[in-house]
């Protein structure tokens, strides 16, 4: 099995297993230029063309102005434009000062997710994609476990209370491995000038720390994937509906 067949399974399955598209679904793709949401972006721009379900796609790239990350805008427009995708692109900005209770990286993603928010109701689309995949999605339960003592997690499907609009996350049954071997293969370009907290963050950690537990068991990502499963059966059962208050 190629890598593109590999890829095209696990989406499958992702949007199937937890319905995160339907028939008349218009998805903002949030494009951040790395490799996971240009995945993202090719992907659902390819899915976006199959009879069922139909759906349509536009995508969008939000700048930090206060943060010295970059991509490559232009790049960004050409792999939209091959891909038959609208994209475009918001400025925005924070003011740490402001907020000395949370990180410079929980709120440029929060007034990014702000912005997304803004659009997406603005262009008439009920659904935002993100890109993040499983070894993401195993990362914040372990920092929910070991820094809140909770072990809560990015659901595929996140329904807002207080916006007409509901999260998915196609990519979540994907290893990280997969996808930069897929973004190897189409000649991915991604960001010119990486965040410069991303290594200095409590994920980065436990990024390293998830390497090492998966290195004493080879089934590591498999059982947690199974507890989460676990833990989503549950709230289900309880009538906990996926939804959250943010913004």
């Amino acid at each position: 099995m190629t890598t593109d067949d590999k890829v095209d399974a696990q989406l499958r399955r992702a949007l199937v297993r937890y319905r995160l598209i339907e028939d008349g679904d218009r998805v903002l793709v949030a494009v951040s230029g790395g490799k996971d949401s240009l995945a993202l972006l090719r992907l659902l721009a390819l899915r976006s063309r199959i009879f069922k379900p139909k759906f349509s796609i536009v995508a969008a790239h939000v700048r930090m102005r206060n943060i010295p990350y970059r991509a490559d805008a232009a790049y960004l427009q050409r792999l939209s434009d091959d891909l038959g995708v609208e994209l475009h692109f918001i400025d925005t900005a924070f003011d740490a000062t402001t907020d000395r209770r949370h990180t410079p990286c929980f709120l440029c993603s929060w007034h990014r997710r702000k912005a997304l928010f803004a659009l997406a109701q603005e262009l008439g689309c009920n659904k935002i994609a993100l890109g993040h995949h499983q070894d993401d999605v195993i990362q914040t339960a372990l920092m929910g476990l070991t820094f809140t003592g909770s072990f809560s997690a990015m659901p595929p499907l996140l329904r807002m209370e207080r916006f007409p609009i509901t999260l998915i996350r196609p990519l979540c049954l994907m290893r990280e491995r997969l996808l930069s071997d897929y973004a190897a293969e189409h000649g991915f370009q991604t960001t010119l000038r990486p965040c410069p907290y991303e290594d200095a963050t409590r994920r980065h950690d436990i990024a390293q720390i998830a390497a090492q537990l998966e290195a004493m068991s080879p089934d590591f990502a498999a059982s947690v994937q199974h507890a989460l499963e676990t833990v989503r059966q549950g709230r289900r059962e309880h009538g906990d509906e996926s939804t959250t208050t943010l913004l």
